[in-house]
């Protein structure tokens, strides 16, 4: 594993593991984000160069901690008790994948194959229940295996949700397939308003016009292209999948619970955790790469 310091430039510091081909490329000061993967040169998720990352959002992948996706118009009630939270994307009316991917983390273990990123939110606007999480990432030289491990520190039971938001380059022959159960479908403001039946999706990249989460994941997810076979797996039964026509990306996240789970009806039921003073959930997923 490889430090690099900040430079007399200002330079933030990253952090690298490599093993076999693979290298993994850190930025724990953004979010605890993933600034790139490569097997070689090529790009296993969307790359920057680490020292030139200045957001999350334009990274690899980030966690999504203590939430996925949209929180409707940044308000929701829990226990009986009405809470807030504050704008996180752009103009955005709604709070956006939670408050860890905005927050500097800090290094708590590290080794050959291995690192550790932790962080503590305190119950503040943006997030009013405390809690702390921790990132540990595993390369070995055919995958990457990332775990988060979330504990509430705060005094209040609180809900939680976790999740990863990876980034995929879009290539020519860039190709999809799992297994799901239902997807859903939203409203205009981008919030679910209710799921339908949806089969194994099986398409090129291109062909798909996906902003969804879909329940019922079974198996991996197997996504390749003229350059690599990846294939993810994750503890989570939930993805969202996202195929922007005019980005040069698309996203297949592992997430515990569906978009907005806060305002459904019972919101555990679509996978929220509710988690006592101390409690801990986690989850973890692997991409296993190999050249096509």
């Amino acid at each position: 594993m490889t430090t690099t310091p900040p430079t007399e430039t200002g330079a933030p510091p990253t952090l690298e593991l490599r093993s076999g081909d693979l290298r993994l490329a850190l930025r724990p000061d953004l979010g605890g984000c993933i600034a790139g993967l490569w097997l070689g040169d090529v790009a296993v998720l969307r790359e920057c160069p680490p020292a030139a990352l200045t957001s999350a959002r334009a990274s690899g992948s980030f966690p999504l901690v203590p939430y996925s996706n949209r929180l409707g118009y940044r308000r929701f009630d829990w226990r009986g008790r009405h809470y807030s939270t504050q704008p996180n994307f752009d103009d955005n009316p709604h709070s956006v994948h939670g408050v860890a991917w905005q927050q500097p983390w800090s290094v708590e273990a590290q080794s050959a194959g291995k690192v550790v990123l932790e962080y503590t939110h305190p119950s503040n606007p943006d997030w009013p229940f405390a809690f702390h999480v921790a990132q540990s990432f595993e390369l070995t030289p055919n995958a990457l295996r990332v775990t988060l491990t979330a504990t509430n520190i705060d005094a209040r039971q609180g809900p939680m949700g976790l999740g990863w938001h990876p980034y995929f380059p879009k290539r020519s022959r860039s190709h999809i397939q799992l297994a799901v159960a239902q997807r859903w479908d939203s409203d205009a403001a981008g919030l679910p308003v209710g799921a339908v039946a949806q089969g194994a999706i099986a398409a090129d990249v291109a062909a798909l016009n996906f902003d969804h989460c879909f329940d019922g994941w079974q198996g991996a997810a197997r996504i390749r292209d003229e350059a690599l076979n990846l294939t993810l797996t994750s503890s989570l039964d939930r993805v969202v999948i996202y195929t922007p026509g005019d980005k040069p990306y698309y996203c297949v996240e592992p997430v515990s619970h569906v978009s907005d789970a806060f305002h459904l009806a019972d919101p555990l039921a679509h996978g929220l955790v509710a988690l006592d003073p101390g409690q801990t959930t986690s989850a973890w997923m692997q991409i296993d790469v190999a050249r096509a």
